[in-house]
């Protein structure tokens, strides 16, 4: 049965009440703001249709009454993801039509399947269309391409995170996508949590770097609503002396551009104080050397290429007449 894919209002993945497990459409409303979103698709919609929102093809060849059906279709095979956003994308671009998901954000797909049906005006549909793809090819891809990393790590506990290397404007869903992929999130923004990388300590030796974040990190729990403290080390030394610090000082020391042997003596250091904080592998880090850095005991990897190196899963649009 066909509903009004309003907000995700038909495109649903429900909580299992027993295991409380949960869902896409609760990552959907965690990480995704439908103020965002909505400036996002009106931008895609103006863009697409103009500054006299027409589309002079459609008006020439498709009287207004007539209606249509319409499937999106997997062109090939992959992690779907963007389903939750449909219900956005037509309160935007098709306001009148109704969408019944066929699939679920996240769930593996093979090449033909049919992921959701459209119903309304034709022209409606076709307005939509192309905004209503790019958006799920570049999730899918997203989603996709996180699940190969994730996979990668094998039966390790080390988390996959992704960064800000995101998509202008598109970081809330493709943070959404990669949830969908089986990985995990970073900070959001500058806004949601404290980073203190090379940059912010330039000049500084080991000593006097960790003096510094000691004497910002409690004022800044204080002052912020922030997820996490994370420092940014360079060398086995920076780490060292950040380990000196307060336990309750730092919740993540990033290991940036270190080899295994290095990541591998990080964490040694790191379990001989007591497994506080998380140590994150960071920097070059690619498909094929996934396992063994994850062999070497890091909590998480955040690794860029979740996003900047996804490729589109191509997904397409079949339409036809109402049945």
């Amino acid at each position: 049965m066909y509903g009004p894919a309003r907000a995700g209002g038909d495109v649903r993945w429900p909580v299992d009440e027993n295991t409380k497990t949960p869902t896409a459409e609760d990552w959907y409303k965690e990480l995704v703001s439908p103020g965002i979103t909505r400036r996002l698709l009106e931008i895609c919609r103006d863009e697409d249709l103009g500054p006299d929102q027409q589309d002079p093809t459609a008006a020439l060849m498709i009287d207004s009454t007539e209606r249509a059906e319409a499937w999106v279709v997997a062109r090939e095979p992959g992690i779907i993801c963007g389903l939750q956003a449909v219900g956005d994308v037509l309160d935007v671009l098709a306001p009148t039509t109704l969408f019944r998901d066929l699939a679920r954000d996240g769930e593996q797909i093979d090449e033909g399947k049919r992921l959701g049906a459209m119903l309304g005006p034709r022209r409606e549909i076709l307005a939509a269309e192309r905004t209503l793809l790019n958006l799920l090819g570049r999730l899918s891809g997203v989603a996709t391409q996180t699940s190969r990393y994730v996979h990668a790590v094998g039966d390790s506990l080390t988390q996959v995170v992704d960064t800000r290397k995101t998509t202008p404007g598109l970081r809330q869903l493709e943070k959404y996508a990669v949830r969908c992929g089986g990985g995990q999130n970073h900070r959001m923004g500058l806004h949601d949590a404290v980073l203190i990388k090379d940059n912010h300590l330039v000049g500084l030796t080991p000593s006097e770097a960790a003096e510094k974040v000691a004497s910002v990190t409690a004022d800044a729990r204080e002052r912020f609503d922030l997820t996490f403290v994370e420092v940014e080390v360079d060398t086995l030394e920076q780490l060292e002396a950040m380990l000196m610090l307060d336990e309750s000082a730092i919740d993540i020391i990033l290991l940036d551009n270190m080899g295994v042997e290095q990541l591998a003596q990080a964490v040694e250091m790191r379990n001989a104080k007591g497994r506080l904080p998380l140590l994150e592998a960071s920097g070059g880090i690619e498909l094929a050397s996934m396992g063994e850095v994850a062999r070497t005991g890091v909590d998480r990897i955040a690794v860029g290429a979740l996003t900047h190196h996804a490729v589109w899963l191509d997904i397409g649009l079949d339409a036809g007449a109402p049945s």
